[in-house]
C-alpha cells in the first residue's frame, strides 16, 4: 500500500501549483455532472405511459357536446420551477465547493510547512536545512531557503573570525599604552592616561560582546537561578553598591531551568549594573510558575520616559543623561541583554513602576 501511494505521489499527481489546480477543477466539474446527471435520471418521470383504454363508442356519443380537456405540455426540465432544475444547481454547487475545500487544503499543506520550517529557522539559524519536499514551486522556494541558510551560517562565521583578531589587534596596544603610562612620573598625568584606557578597553568590550553575538551557541544546563542571582548581587556589594535580592513568604521555590549560564549571567549583569548606575542600587526577585521563570530587577532611579523605552534596547542608543564619562557607557548594555534573552526565546520588558525607578523585567519560558 505504501508503495502504490509512493508511486501515486511520484507519477500520476501533478508536481506543480497549477497542475494539482487544474486537475482539481477538472475533477470537480467532471464529478458534479456525473451527479447531477445521475440524480436527474433518478428522480425524473421514469414512468411509461399506460396505454389508452378501449374508446367506449356510445359513451362518446351520449357525452359528445361536453368539451374534452386536451393533454397538457409535459413539464420543461429547464424550467426554473422545474424540481430538476434546482436539484441540479444544488448538486454541482455541493460537489465544487466540496473540491474546492479539500483542494484548498491539500494545496496550502506544502506552503504552511514551509512557512513553519522557515518561522523555526527565524529562531535558531543553526537548525538543520529544510527538507525538499512538496511542489514544484515549494522545492523551488525551499532550495533557495537553504542556500540562504547556509550564507548566513558562514557569514556568521567568518564574522566571528574578524571579531576575534580585532579583539586581539585592539587590545595588544592598549596593554602597551598601560604598561607605558605607569611609568610616567607625573601622578596626575598616570591617573587621567589611566581613565582614558580603562574608557577605551570597556568600550571595545562591549563593542566586540555585542558584534560576537552575545548568545554564543553554548550547551544548556541546568541552572540554579537563585544562586546566580545571589552570586550577582555580592559582586556588585563587593563593589559597595546596594544590590539585593528579595524573598516573599508566598513566593515559589524557583527550580533549576535548562538555559545557557554565561548568557544568561551576562544577561542579568548587565541589568544589574545598569540599575546600579543610573538608579543607585537594585532589587531583584525571581518569581516560578509551571509556564515561565521571571526575573524582576528594579531599582530606584528616575526612570526612562516612555517614548525611550523601547529606543534604550537598541544598539548604541544612550538617554541624554548618559553620555557623561563617569556614568554613561556605550549604549550596548540593554541593546545585549535584550538580544541574550531573544536568543533564550524570553522577553525583556522596560515599564515604570509607580512605586518609581525602572523595573526591568526578563521571562524566560520553562
Amino acid at each position: 500500500m505504501a508503495r502504490l501511494i509512493a508511486f501515486v505521489r511520484q507519477w500520476l499527481l501533478p508536481h506543480t501549483l497549477f497542475g494539482r489546480l487544474a486537475s482539481l477543477l477538472l475533477v470537480a466539474v467532471l464529478a458534479s455532472h456525473m451527479l447531477a446527471l445521475t440524480l436527474m435520471f433518478e428522480l425524473g418521470p421514469g414512468e411509461r405511459p399506460e396505454p389508452p383504454a378501449r374508446r367506449d363508442v356510445m359513451a362518446e356519443l351520449l357525452f359528445l357536446d361536453e368539451p374534452q380537456p386536451a393533454p397538457g405540455p409535459p413539464p420543461d426540465p429547464l424550467s426554473l420551477l422545474h424540481p430538476g432544475f434546482w436539484i441540479d444547481v444544488g448538486v454541482r454547487l455541493a460537489a465544487l465547493m466540496l473540491v474546492a475545500w479539500f483542494g484548498a487544503r491539500w494545496l496550502s499543506q506544502p506552503v504552511q510547512r514551509l512557512a513553519s520550517a522557515a518561522r523555526e529557522l527565524g529562531q535558531n539559524i543553526h537548525r538543520p536545512p529544510l527538507p525538499e519536499e512538496g511542489t514544484d514551486e515549494c522545492r523551488e522556494a525551499t532550495r533557495v531557503i537553504n542556500q540562504m541558510q547556509a550564507q548566513i551560517c558562514r557569514q556568521l562565521s567568518e564574522r566571528d573570525s574578524f571579531v576575534a583578531a580585532v579583539s586581539h589587534d585592539l587590545r595588544t596596544p592598549l596593554t602597551r599604552l598601560a604598561l607605558r603610562v605607569g611609568s610616567l612620573p607625573d601622578e596626575d598625568q598616570r591617573q587621567r592616561f589611566g581613565q582614558d584606557i580603562t574608557e577605551m578597553s570597556t568600550m571595545i568590550t562591549a563593542t566586540l560582546d555585542y558584534l560576537r553575538g552575545v548568545a554564543d551557541p553554548e550547551p544548556l544546563v541546568n541552572l540554579d537561578i537563585v544562586s546566580l542571582l545571589h552570586s550577582i548581587a555580592d559582586d556588585h556589594a563587593a563593589n559597595g553598591h546596594d544590590v539585593q535580592v528579595l524573598h516573599n513568604a508566598s513566593d515559589t521555590p524557583c527550580a533549576p531551568l535548562p538555559t545557557q549560564a554565561s548568557a544568561l549571567r551576562r544577561c542579568l549583569h548587565n541589568l544589574v549594573d545598569n540599575a546600579v548606575r543610573y538608579g543607585h542600587g537594585a532589587r531583584i526577585r525571581c518569581l516560578d510558575t509551571p509556564a515561565e521563570l521571571r526575573i524582576e530587577i528594579q531599582d530606584q532611579g528616575p526612570g526612562i520616559a516612555a517614548a525611550e523605552l523601547d529606543k534604550v534596547l537598541t544598539p548604541f542608543y544612550r538617554l541624554e543623561a548618559s553620555r557623561n564619562r563617569h556614568s554613561g557607557g556605550v549604549g550596548l548594555g540593554l541593546s545585549i541583554a535584550h538580544s541574550i534573552v531573544q536568543g533564550l526565546h524570553g522577553s525583556l520588558h522596560l515599564s515604570n513602576p509607580a512605586s518609581g525607578g525602572l523595573l526591568a523585567t526578563v521571562t524566560l519560558p520553562r
